[in-house]
C-alpha cells in the first residue's frame, strides 16, 4: 500500500503524542482520519475539533464504515496497545494493511532530509528547539515532534519550501530503526525500556544500529562521553558536543542567576556570544548546544540562532512554568527516567538557589520502577521535600511487590510523604511551599491546574 495515496487512516492509540503528529499530517493532506484511544484528553479533543473522528470504546461498532474497507484503509497502531485489543484483532484478521507508527513516520520522511534527534532523555526539548530555530530562519523545515511546541501550539510543522524534516527518534520498541537520517543527534543512552531490551547492553546496541542508518552524505552529532561506538557508513562526518569545553561544539562564559541564563556558543569556525534561552534552565545549555550545532550545519545564521533561542518557549510539559511569582513558583516537567529527573531537580535548585524545592513525583511503569528504584531514590533525595504519588501503570499490569513504596523507602531526605492522586490537593491546602516541581510522564499533568489554583490563592 502506498501510504501517500490511501484515503482513510485509522489510528489505534490515537491520543499518543507521536500518533497525533501523524493524525495532523494526514488531516493536512485532506484524508479521512479516525481512531481509538482509551480515555479522552485535551489532545484527543483538539484532534476531534481539527477533523479527526476519535472514540473511546474498544468496539468495532464504534468504527465508522469508511474505516472498514481494507482496500482503502491503513491501520496505524502504537506498540503500547495490547495484542488483546479487539479492534486491532479484527483488523489483523480481516486483511487490512497494518503498520506501526514508527514505520509510517519512516515511510513519510524517507524522501526528505531527516534531522533525527535521539536519546533516553532530552530529545523532545531539543528536537522542538531545532524545529523552532529552523522555522524562524530562512532555512525552514518540516517537523514531527514528541511534544506540543508552545510557539506553534502543535507538534507538526509543514513547509512548502524545505526538504528538511525534524524527527524525534524514539528508541522504544526500536522504533528509530525505521528512520533514514540525513543528520542525527544522540543526546544520551542511559539504559531504559528494559522490559523491551532486556539488558543495558542491548539498549546501547540499538543506538549503535541507529548510527549505521545515517546516509553516507550525512552527519552524526554525538554527546561527548556516551558509551556507544558509532557504526558510521563511509562519508558520514562525526562531531561531538558538550555543555562545557571538551566537544567540537560547547558552551562557555555561562551565567546563571535571578531566573536568567546566558552563555556563548562555540564550535568549529563559529562563536555566537550571549545566547539566552527563552526557557532558562541549566539543562537547556546542553540541549541548546546540540540544537544550535545542528541548525548551524544546515545554514542558519548566527543572528537567527541567537534570536530563535531567545524566543523559544519550549514544548508543553518540558519545564513548563505555571506560576512564577516572588513567593511561589510552580513548574511541570515530563522527566520520568532517573537521569533526567536528576537534571530537572538540579536545574531548579540552581535557578532558585536558597529556595526550598518540593518535588511531586509520579513514577511511570512498574517495570521502570523495579529496574531503577535505587537510581530514582538517589535523584529524589536531591530535593528538600518529596511528595511521592502512586505508580502510573500505562501499558503494564502490576508487578507483585513493586509499588511507590519501593522507591520511597530508599529516599534519604527526612521530609517525604507518600500519597495518592486523590489525596494530593487536600495535602497541598494544608502546607506552604516556595518552589514546587511536578514531575512524571503519566497523568500527573491533570493535577497541575488544581494545584496551581490552590497555590495561586496565597
Amino acid at each position: 500500500m502506498d501510504i501517500t495515496q490511501v484515503q482513510a487512516i485509522y489510528f489505534i492509540g490515537a491520543g499518543g503524542i507521536g500518533m497525533s503528529a501523524l493524525i495532523r499530517y494526514f488531516l493536512s493532506k485532506g484524508k479521512r482520519v479516525g481512531g481509538y484511544d482509551k480515555t479522552p484528553s485535551e489532545l484527543t479533543e483538539q484532534l476531534n475539533k481539527e477533523g479527526a473522528e476519535i472514540h473511546y470504546e474498544d468496539s468495532m461498532a464504534c468504527v465508522p464504515d469508511i474505516y472498514q474497507d481494507p482496500a482503502n484503509t491503513l491501520i496505524v497502531y502504537t506498540p503500547a496497545v495490547p495484542d488483546s485489543h479487539s479492534e486491532l484483532t479484527y483488523f489483523r484478521t480481516h486483511g487490512f494493511e497494518i503498520m506501526k507508527r514508527a514505520r509510517v513516520l519512516g515511510e513519510l520522511t524517507r524522501a526528505s532530509r531527516g534531522l533525527c534527534i535521539a536519546g533516553t532523555h532530552g530529545k523532545t526539548t531539543t528536537s522542538s528547539m531545532v524545529a523552532h530555530l529552523l522555522k524562524q530562519s530562512q532555512v525552514d523545515c518540516n517537523a514531527f515532534l514528541g511534544g506540543v511546541l508552545k510557539n506553534y501550539d502543535s507538534n507538526l510543522m509543514l513547509s512548502d519550501t524545505s526538504d528538511l524534516t525534524v524527527i524525534e527518534a524514539d528508541e522504544f520498541d526500536r522504533s528509530f530503526h525505521w528512520l533514514t537520517p540525513y543528520m542525527a543527534v544522540i543526546m544520551s543512552a542511559d539504559p531504559d525500556h528494559l522490559d523491551i531490551y532486556g539488558t543495558p547492553e542491548a539498549y546501547r546496541e540499538s543506538f549503535e544500529k541507529f548510527t549505521s542508518l545515517i546516509r553516507p552524505d550525512g552527519v552524526l552529532i554525538l554527546k561527548k562521553g556516551i558509551a556507544i561506538t558509532p557504526r558510521l557508513q563511509s562519508g558520514v562526518k562525526l562531531y561531538t558536543y558538550s555543555a562545557t569545553e571538551g566537544g567540537d561544539f560547547y558552551a562557555e562564559n555561562i551565567r546563571v542567576g535571578n531566573g536568567e541564563l546566558c552563555f556563548d556558543f562555540v564550535g568549529p569556525d563559529i562563536r555566537i556570544p550571549d545566547i539566552c534561552p527563552g526557557v532558562p534552565v541549566k539543562i537547556n545549555i546542553e540541549n541548546g548546544v546540540a540544537a544550535m550545532a545542528l541548525v548551524w550545519l544546515n545554514g542558519a545564521t548566527p543572528e537567527e540562532i541567537r534570536t530563535g533561542m531567545a524566543s523559544f518557549a519550549g514544548p508543553k510539559r518540558r519545564f513548563d512554568f505555571h506560576l512564577k511569582k516572588k513567593h511561589i513558583v510552580l513548574i511541570d516537567d515530563y522527566a520520568h527516567h532517573p537521569a533526567e529527573l536528576r537534571e530537572s531537580i538540579l536545574s531548579v535548585k540552581e535557578l532558585y538557589k536558597g529556595k526550598r524545592v518540593t518535588g511531586i513525583f509520579q513514577p511511570h511503569l512498574y517495570s521502570r520502577t523495579r529496574d531503577f528504584a535505587d537510581e530514582f531514590a538517589a535523584s529524589l533525595s536531591l530535593l528538600d521535600e518529596l511528595i511521592l504519588l502512586d505508580i502510573y501503570p500505562a501499558r503494564e499490569e502490576p508487578i507483585p511487590g513493586i509499588t511507590s513504596q519501593t522507591i520511597f523507602d530508599q529516599v534519604s531526605i527526612p521530609d517525604k510523604i507518600l500519597c495518592t492522586k486523590e489525596e494530593l490537593t487536600d495535602l497541598i491546602k494544608d502546607r506552604r511551599f516556595e518552589v514546587v516541581l511536578m514531575v512524571g510522564a503519566g497523568d500527573i499533568d491533570r493535577l497541575v491546574e488544581p494545584v496551581k489554583n490552590i497555590l495561586d490563592k496565597w
